[in-house]
């Protein structure tokens, strides 16, 4: 390698070309001389490489069992035997079976209010009057004009029978008698006419008395004492709801029609509870009322109706529910944790713990879950144990650990 440098340093020294050519000989000559080098270093001193030794027996470290890194650390819960609910869920809408806005049938001023506002009410109590004196008034007009045609109808009754004897004796003609027979109708059709007018005053005085028409909890008044009211005023008196008993609207796709509907042809009622916004908190518990007739093609899902006793007032008129209506119970079958229940390219399956302390993959079939668990229809025992947590390390065969639960304070003290 030096002879190789010494000579390439002398060449370039003894050239006798000029200084420029000698400046382009440069540019290329150096880096092919650095290349040089290093090829010559590479063959003289080979990378080493770490010497191996023998091979242990059984092959590479690692080949036989597994390693105590390798263990996966595991939580099993072990299945039971139970019954399994099977639900539908929805979201539904409070709503009252009557509601009622309680408006005049009359015009008059509202003289006297009768109710606290948001105050429970029964049927038929009073609510407002209204100021009844021109009704009274016309009430006692019509009742003397039906008086006064009363006592013409009773006068032209006499002159009829006064004629009909007559006629017998031959000394009245046939026209008078049907001339009376005439008047005495006509004055007949005048009191039924009068009784009607004295029949419609004494309907509008028990208008003047305003009612509740259901019961239920009235709202907010709309009128104050002393505003004028008349039958087209558009928000009425006041609103009356009724909460108790109350309802519960709510939908369910099309596709879980026909398992329903079953059910109710079999005699079955089914129970419907409905909790709050945030799934919190049980709200009340009712029973299945009605499946409306069609189904909403915009939405592909049908309207039902719960009805729920409501004497504690939880549901309130549209309020926002979600809803579970129990379909059927799946009987004594094998229940097993959600968490538990997997689902890959094996299809849906569970780890399975074996008495080795490994797991094998085990392929199920699952049913109706409720409550955290599901039902098992196929693929394991009563009694089997499987792994709920840290499954994601896991694969057929693998080596695990379930750490011991953690001593009580009493169980170390005990000797």
């Amino acid at each position: 390698m030096t002879v190789l440098m010494e000579k390439l340093v002398a060449f370039y020294r003894n050239s006798e070309r000029p200084a420029t050519a000698r400046l382009r000989l440069s540019r290329w000559l150096l880096p092919a001389a650095a290349l040089a080098i290093i090829a010559a270093l590479m063959v003289r001193a080979p990378w080493k490489r770490p010497a191996l030794g023998p091979m242990p027996p059984g092959g590479p470290p690692g080949a036989g069992a597994p390693s105590v890194a390798s263990v996966s650390s595991v939580s099993v819960a072990m299945t039971t035997k139970g019954d399994v609910p099977i639900t539908l869920t929805s979201l539904g809408t409070v709503t009252s079976l009557a509601t009622a806005t309680v408006k005049s049938q009359i015009s008059g001023y509202l003289t006297e209010i009768h109710f606290r506002e948001g105050q429970m009410v029964e049927k038929g109590d009073p609510l407002v009057e209204i100021d009844p004196r021109p009704y009274e008034a016309a009430l006692a007009q019509y009742q003397g004009q039906l008086e006064k045609d009363q006592a013409l109808l009773d006068n032209a009754r006499l002159d009829f029978h006064r004629y009909q004897r007559l006629i017998k004796q031959d000394s009245t003609s046939r026209q008078t008698v049907d001339t009376a027979a005439a008047t005495v109708r006509q004055y007949e059709g005048i009191v039924r006419s009068d009784q009607g007018l004295v029949d419609t005053q004494k309907l509008n005085l028990v208008y003047c008395r305003i009612a509740s028409p259901v019961r239920g909890r009235v709202g907010l008044r709309q009128v104050d004492v002393g505003n004028y009211v008349t039958p087209s005023d558009t928000n009425g008196v006041v609103v009356v709801t009724q909460i108790d008993p109350i309802s519960v609207v709510f939908t369910l796709p099309e596709e879980n029609l026909r398992k329903l509907m079953k059910r109710l042809r079999d005699g079955a009622q089914p129970v419907v509870t409905v909790y709050d916004r945030a799934y919190a908190e049980k709200l009340a518990v009712g029973v299945f009322d009605a499946v409306d007739n069609q189904i909403d093609t915009s939405t592909g899902t049908v309207k039902l109706r719960a009805l729920f006793g409501n004497a504690d007032g939880a549901l309130f008129p549209n309020q926002f529910v979600n809803v579970e209506l129990l379909l059927d119970t799946q009987r004594d079958v094998v229940v097993a944790p959600v968490s538990a229940v997997r689902s890959g390219a094996p299809g849906t399956f569970v780890y399975v713990v074996n008495s080795d302390d490994t797991v094998s993959v085990r392929r199920v079939t699952t049913g109706a879950s409720a409550g955290g668990n599901i039902a098992i229809l196929s693929g394991l025992a009563q009694g089997d144990r499987v792994v709920v947590e840290g499954a994601d390390r896991l694969s057929e065969g693998a080596k695990i650990r379930v750490p011991s639960a953690p001593s009580t304070r009493a169980d170390r003290a005990r000797p």
